[in-house]
């Protein structure tokens, strides 16, 4: 068993963030879905729904990494909408560099797991003066 990893994202920046990642590591080393929050609006409590199926799918027993776009966002209210008692952790600011550590460490836990998210996002973002 392994922790699951769920993409919370606006429209488009999901599905294109996994095609990246598929193309590093051909063989997904964890379970990785995403869910697209529509620009136009959806109603929330189908998102709430879509969330929680997707939450269920992607729980083998040590929950649930949830990277979402943007703090404060749709996405991010979205993604707020889990159930009671079902484990999980968000990390808000998702990029590719955080999305490749994260799946690149498949054998920590959830904790764990969402310091390297952290760590991965923060690292992956660099100036270069030359």
């Amino acid at each position: 068993m392994s922790v699951g990893v769920l993409l919370v994202t606006h429209n488009g920046v999901g599905p294109d963030l996994l095609k990246c990642a598929s193309r590093v590591l051909p063989i997904m080393p964890l379970k990785v879905d995403y869910l697209q929050v529509p620009w136009e609006g959806q109603a929330p409590e189908i998102l709430a729904s879509s969330l929680r199926s997707l939450l269920r799918e992607l729980d083998e027993g040590q929950g649930v990494l949830i990277l979402v776009d943007l703090y404060g966002s749709t996405p991010a209210n979205v993604a707020r909408q889990v159930e009671p008692g079902r484990q999980v952790r968000r990390v808000y600011g998702v990029n590719l560099p955080m999305l490749l550590r994260v799946l690149n460490y498949p054998q920590l836990d959830l904790n764990e797991l969402a310091e390297v998210a952290v760590e991965g996002g923060r690292t992956g973002v660099i100036t270069d003066d030359g």
